[in-house]
């Protein structure tokens, strides 16, 4: 197929590309999932250098309208769910809110040892006991995110007891052991998967990952859970909310 580009227009080319494939998107010409024509293939069919489309595609590309699969080709990327920071509101509760069906896998909940990083954010010693609880969400049967969670055995000792896959967790530590969050601490930041990461996300080793870490503290300042929260960025990417004075960066 050949498009016509206006070479006389004060447009450069690849701006004109660029809006041509993009509106090739919003009319469904390519569908989420579907491969897009091959550098070569879009090459002739504007009648433009190789460097100019190639430009084009790594702005689509970085504009997460389009996803490079190494050894396949360039296909039109899913839609992005947008959810909020689990610290305003559980991940699973927001997509079931959103109309999407969710499953929940236990892959390990067990009483262990804590590792060093969880002795750190929940200030335990390194003897003390505590519950390591690892889900993973699908929506869909498609893994969008890997949950790990931390519980000082001595604030919840009945927990092995509890539902934690039909229940959200943060539920049956409130109702359960009356452990509710007075005050939250939580960092972000972009990871790479590591191999067991990447098979079990189904997205292969060194994809980048949102990784979430929480400490949860109740009324008497007690760290009593930490989660590390690893999301599946070609699925799903997190809002922030604040309230008052804007400040400029």
């Amino acid at each position: 197929m050949q498009y016509e580009l206006d070479r006389d227009s004060i447009t450069p080319l690849y701006v004109q590309i660029g809006d041509i494939i993009r509106d090739g998107l919003s009319r469904g010409v390519w569908k989420p999932g579907e491969r897009i024509p091959s550098e070569s293939e879009l090459q002739e069919s504007f009648n433009v250098s190789r460097m100019t489309v190639r430009g084009v595609v790594s702005s689509l590309v970085d504009e997460g309208l389009l996803q490079r699969v190494p050894g396949k080709g360039t296909f039109v990327a899913q839609a992005k769910i947008t959810a909020s920071s689990p610290m305003y509101r559980g991940i699973r509760e927001q997509l079931e809110r959103m109309g999407y069906k969710t499953q929940t896998e236990l892959l390990k909940f067990e009483k262990v040892l804590p590792p060093r990083f969880a002795q750190d954010a929940l200030e335990v010693a390194a003897d003390e006991s505590v519950f390591e609880i690892v889900r993973l969400r699908k929506i869909e049967d498609q893994p969008v995110s890997l949950h790990r969670s931390w519980i000082p055995a001595k604030f919840a000792p009945s927990l092995l007891e509890c539902d934690v896959v039909d229940e959200q967790l943060c539920t049956v530590l409130g109702d359960e052991f009356g452990l509710r969050a007075t005050e939250t601490h939580e960092t972000l930041e972009a990871v790479a998967a590591s191999e067991v990461e990447g098979e079990i996300l189904e997205c292969g080793e060194g994809v980048p990952l949102l990784l979430l870490e929480d400490t949860l503290y109740d009324e008497r300042g007690r760290a009593f859970e930490y989660t590390k929260l690893l999301l599946h960025g070609g699925h799903m990417k997190v809002r922030f909310n604040f309230s008052g004075e804007a400040k400029a960066i």
